[in-house]
């Protein structure tokens, strides 16, 4: 091998090493690209001060969770088996179905930022059916997130404690 050789090999193995990084981390998307989409709801636990678990909506909680890529979200999550209204209006439940509509299901929504160092997402709230949630900041800490998977928590709850929510992606 002459020394032409040699240098032009050690020039494109010096270069190749410095684009690595660079396509390394072109490939990793930003917290707010990988949280954009729906997400359905697996599980949520609320872990209170005692050290007890609440699970507010049950073994098996309903819920969905949009994020838009101009940075909006809705959160709608459920009990499986919330009442039927007997009356068939909805403006008059029985005292015992209002309490369980109510106990059971929690719907907000608007708009988000995402901090990407402290990956949290602070949610911005226009409206929400626990109207005690407007008065507290609503920041959730993403503690994982994958392609098919996310966790979050939420150390702020209106009822105190630690709330930790796991989505998938909705397919």
């Amino acid at each position: 091998m002459n020394t032409r050789s040699i240098l032009s090999m050690a020039a494109i193995a010096a270069l190749s090493l410095t684009l690595v990084p660079s396509i390394t981390m072109a490939q990793q998307k930003s917290l707010k690209d990988q949280i954009v989409g729906t997400w359905t709801l697996v599980s949520w636990v609320q872990t209170l001060k005692d050290g007890s678990k609440n699970l507010r909506f049950g073994n098996d909680p309903k819920g969905v969770n949009t994020f838009t890529p101009d940075g909006h979200f809705t959160l709608i999550i459920t009990r499986p088996n919330l009442p039927k209204i007997s009356s068939g209006n909805p403006e008059k439940p029985t005292p015992e179905e209002a309490q369980a509509l109510v106990s059971g299901s929690i719907a907000y929504f608007g708009t988000y930022t995402v901090d990407e160092a402290a990956k949290t997402v602070s949610e911005h709230l226009d409206a929400t059916t626990l109207v005690n949630q407007l008065a507290i900041p609503q920041t959730r800490v993403v503690t994982s997130i994958g392609a098919d998977a996310m966790t979050y928590s939420n150390s702020n709850a209106v009822a105190g404690g630690n709330i930790e929510l796991v989505w998938k992606r909705a397919k």
